[in-house]
């Protein structure tokens, strides 16, 4: 074999080894995809059915049904509602009028069934010590004028 060939058979291994790993890579980060829906968007049929995917909203007053470790409750956008189960342990944060993220699937019966719950903090929430750094800046800067 010339060297020319042998050069063109690496060269030709090396992509088709290139794009087989390509191929694995993409196929895996399809896979674990995850997709986030708004209740109003899952009663418009845009959720997939058989796959899992994430709905936030807000947790409806009034909705929190325990029965031992299973929760009921409904994650509402104020435009529609979804009926959520979870069996597990729910988060500290997790409260009715607080905001919710729930990765599950939805069932036959229309009702999602949650895998993972993770809820949201306020927005405006500042660790303990970043809060007593900036308490100590304003207080700097007000004997400082």
């Amino acid at each position: 074999m010339k060297p020319r060939h042998k050069r063109a058979a690496i060269i030709a291994g090396g992509l088709a080894a290139l794009s087989l790993a390509a191929y694995f890579v993409l196929n895996a980060f399809e896979s674990n995809l995850v997709f986030f829906f708004t209740p109003s968007q899952v009663a418009n049929g845009e959720a997939p059915k058989n796959r899992t995917f994430r709905i936030g909203g807000m947790v409806k007053e009034g909705s929190i049904v325990r029965d031992n470790l299973t929760v009921h409750f409904v994650v509402t956008d104020t435009a529609k509602e979804m009926k959520v189960s979870y069996t597990g342990i729910l988060p500290d944060l997790f409260r009715e009028g607080k905001g919710v993220v729930a990765q599950g699937k939805i069932g036959d019966d229309n009702q999602f069934t949650a895998t993972e719950v993770l809820a949201k903090h306020d927005e405006n929430y500042m660790p303990p010590e970043a809060q007593h750094a900036v308490d100590q800046a304003a207080k700097t800067a007000e004997t400082l004028k």
